[in-house]
């Protein structure tokens, strides 16, 4: 039986941001053409012939905002019949986690703008734009399970409480911080300094922590279990 298909491959960066002052955050550009001229969305785009869906998404992520990420991990194909108004298109997104300051954003070629949206209160999304970062959103919150995450997010020395307030944006919900101390201290990828915070108040200043880098990237590819 003959198969009739006429369907275009593209990619979608779902890229998050996270600070300690503006929590949780989503990179998304202003369409400059139709279809949803002037509505916000995820970067992206068609895939060329001659490159892979690594390249392609990395291509028009740098196009249109100007962010480079060295990895970003797929998450997922995306591909109901309408989900573009003017053809077939199947989407294969990506997704990671940065801190925003170490970029400078600016749109070019399909994008007329370019911002940092806080994940509660994103604008009306182009496609099913809003649908991804729910998805997005899931995975990097089952991410955190089995995975430590905060190397690349925090100051290279910092109090416990930034970690905690890091672990509480991602997961939309607030931790029993006994607990958690107790259970992310034993995997030994955390170090106490000798050196204490800034005082900004009442109380004892804390102690500051630092990531043991050898033992954090030995965790990050072996993966952990740990209940927050």
């Amino acid at each position: 039986m003959p198969v009739n298909q006429n369907i275009k491959v593209a990619v979608d960066a779902v890229v998050f941001g996270y600070t300690s002052k503006e929590g949780l955050s989503v990179l998304l550009i202003k369409r400059k053409i139709d279809p949803f001229q002037n509505t916000w969305a995820l970067p992206g785009g068609l895939v060329n012939d001659d490159e892979t869906l690594e390249e392609a998404v990395q291509r028009e992520l740098k196009e249109e905002t100007g962010v480079s990420i060295n990895y970003l991990e797929q998450l997922y194909s995306f591909g109901n019949p309408n989900r573009d108004p003017r053809n077939r298109v199947i989407s294969i997104t990506y997704y990671g986690l940065v801190k925003p300051d170490a970029f400078d954003i600016h749109a070019a070629t399909d994008a007329s703008d370019v911002a940092w949206f806080n994940i509660k209160h994103l604008p009306p999304l182009a496609f099913d734009h809003k649908e991804i970062i729910t998805v997005a959103h899931t995975r990097l919150k089952g991410k955190m399970q089995y995975e430590p995450v905060g190397f690349e997010l925090l100051d290279e020395k910092f109090p416990f409480s930034e970690l905690e307030k890091l672990y509480m944006a991602v997961l939309d919900r607030p931790i029993d911080r006994r607990n958690f101390k107790k259970k992310i201290t034993r995997f030994g990828f955390l170090e106490e300094t000798t050196e204490k915070q800034a005082l900004t108040g009442a109380g004892r200043p804390g102690n500051l922590y630092r990531f043991n880098e050898v033992k954090y990237f030995q965790l990050k590819k072996e993966g952990i279990t740990f209940e927050i």
